[in-house]
């Protein structure tokens, strides 16, 4: 289960705190923290599909995509991972590139992305799942926020309502 938990302009030193846990399948390969070719992003890499599920850029941007639970997902689709290196790679704001990824994200499976600017101190939270909702793109406000298989803030099966009580 991924799971984020993070904190966005709540903290008095550091606008921006992230504990993020990925859990795949062990058999798919990646490949750990480190500097991509170029330099530019930072980041752990996923082998088979190119793309990461967490990284960073020396400009500081940031992006973190999980996957959104779903019953039945498609097999020939856009692989998600694409979407955090195509942001660290833009120049763009994070609410222009989710605007952006809103016409396109039929063509993925369930997502949801966090896009973040700290120069601007800007965050976008981006989901294409569930279809009745249609995309959402919207700005995080401060505070603590929690992401796992499901939309942002939601409660989810596996840890419980205890988390977003306290």
């Amino acid at each position: 289960m991924c799971i984020a938990v993070f904190m966005w302009e709540t903290h008095p030193l550091y606008p921006f705190l992230l504990f993020l846990n990925r859990d795949e399948y062990h058999s798919r390969p990646t490949k750990p923290l480190g500097w991509w070719e170029g330099g530019e992003i930072l980041g752990g890499r996923d082998v088979q599909a190119g793309g990461t599920w967490l990284a960073s850029s020396r400009d500081g941007r940031l992006t973190f995509i999980t996957n959104f639970r779903e019953l039945h997902s498609r097999p020939h689709t856009k692989t998600r991972g694409h979407l955090s290196v195509r942001f660290l790679q833009s120049k763009k704001k994070p609410i222009e590139f989710a605007k952006e990824v809103v016409k396109e994200a039929d063509q993925y499976n369930g997502f949801n992305l966090i896009l973040v600017d700290l120069c601007s101190k800007s965050m976008v939270y981006l989901a294409n799942r569930p279809k009745e909702n249609g995309n959402f793109v919207t700005e995080v406000s401060s505070g603590i926020h929690v992401l796992s298989h499901a939309n942002l803030d939601s409660l989810w099966l596996k840890w419980g309502k205890r988390i977003m009580e306290n």
